[in-house]
């Protein structure tokens, strides 16, 4: 059995509401251990008194930090520093950065250079770069909601409206992997979809189009079809996603 993953959780207080702590830490749990978890802040600001219970209650260590400039950060360049001596102490292998903040890129990808895995964390408004120098990026409201639905019903899938319809470059990257790495039969293993779709697009995740499965989220693009055969040893099954047949036109007969 794989060793589980260590990773070092560190959130940006002035970016992240603390209604989405538990959201957080549960995404985290489901990538490995999350051995450090520190947030950083100004707590002598009572803007951030909220924070007390959730902190005990999640077993969260706050980093103060005074804002000695007014209308600047200063919880980053603190942030950065700790996750720097986290790296060279060699304790972890991957990183989660919780922030909506881009001032957060340079270190996200120096991270990655160094092998870190790098799970980032914000709201909607998070700039683009930021995402995309995450090996993975999970949008906090969708969590929120997965878990509130969750709550509500047990089922395959929930009958809420998807917030975002799937970009037509997801659609036409899917089509373009079966294609190129099918077998000979145009059948493409679904875990190989997930993982080529998670490296091209850091923030995907079938959650953003209300579903929970990815297999689901394939289906509903009516262009493909999922399959599944049993596995060597017989105990499981293995599941492929291939391109629908496209119905023939039948051939105009002019007189």
């Amino acid at each position: 059995m794989a060793e589980e993953k260590r990773f070092a959780v560190l959130i940006d207080a002035d970016n992240v509401s603390g209604k989405y702590v538990k959201y957080i830490l549960d995404e985290v749990s489901n990538e490995g251990a999350a051995t450090y978890k520190r947030i950083y802040g100004d707590w002598t600001k009572p803007s951030l008194a909220s924070w007390k219970n959730v902190l005990l209650d999640n077993s969260i260590t706050p980093i103060q930090q005074y804002g000695y400039t007014t209308g600047k950060s200063s919880t980053d360049s603190a942030m950065i520093i700790d996750a720097m001596d986290i790296l060279y102490a060699g304790h972890v292998e991957g990183f989660c950065l919780v922030s909506s903040d881009s001032d957060f890129t340079r270190l996200a990808v120096r991270l990655r250079e160094s092998g870190m895995m790098v799970i980032g964390m914000g709201e909607k408004k998070t700039p683009s770069a930021f995402v995309a120098a995450c090996n993975k990026f999970r949008y906090l409201e969708v969590l929120a909601q997965q878990a509130k639905e969750n709550e509500k019903e047990d089922g395959e899938e929930s009958e809420t409206q998807p917030e975002m319809a799937p970009p037509a470059a997801i659609v036409h990257t899917i089509l373009s992997m079966v294609r190129d790495n099918g077998d000979e039969d145009g059948r493409l293993p679904i875990s190989e979809v997930g993982n080529m779709l998670a490296r091209r697009y850091p923030d995907f995740d079938v959650r953003n189009y209300g579903f929970k499965k990815l297999s689901l989220f394939i289906k509903s693009l009516n262009m493909f079809e999922v399959v599944s055969e049993p596995s060597e040893n017989g105990r499981n099954r293995i599941f492929y996603v291939m391109e629908k047949p496209q119905p023939r036109r039948r051939p105009r007969i002019y007189v």
